[in-house]
């Protein structure tokens, strides 16, 4: 699976996926900082990546659909974070990612749980 970062990550986080056995790339190794949501969103769509970021406005459906990429993971930190955090939430994300996969589905990992937005309900 690949991830791309968003810039708001250091290389620690990238780290802790990296060390996990995953493919990660950030927006600054590919000199994308200050591109637009729209921009990243198409670029994550076309390198077949799912994209960890900070930046709320990944979690509209309507304007990013998940499905269309290989999924979308927004990590909610609590007011005043700190790094420790930070990698505490990354890390909840690798333990997840261990038992379920986030291939077209929206993630929103906070403190404690990890909603999964439903794109396909059924009957």
């Amino acid at each position: 699976m690949k991830f791309k970062l968003d810039e708001n990550f250091s290389k620690r986080m990238s780290s802790i996926l990296k060390n996990s056995g995953y493919e990660v790339t950030t927006v600054r190794e590919e000199d994308l900082q200050g591109c637009s949501d729209d921009e990243l969103y198409k670029k994550c769509s076309k390198d077949k990546m799912c994209l960890v970021t900070l930046d709320l406005d990944f979690a509209n459906v309507l304007r990013f659909p998940p499905q269309e990429v290989y999924g979308i993971v927004v990590i909610r930190v609590p007011r005043n974070p700190t790094l420790r955090i930070l990698e505490l939430l990354v890390e909840q994300l690798v333990e997840s990612l261990n038992k379920i996969s986030v291939k077209g589905q929206l993630w929103v990992v906070e403190v404690g749980r990890i909603r999964i937005h439903q794109t396909d309900i059924e009957d």
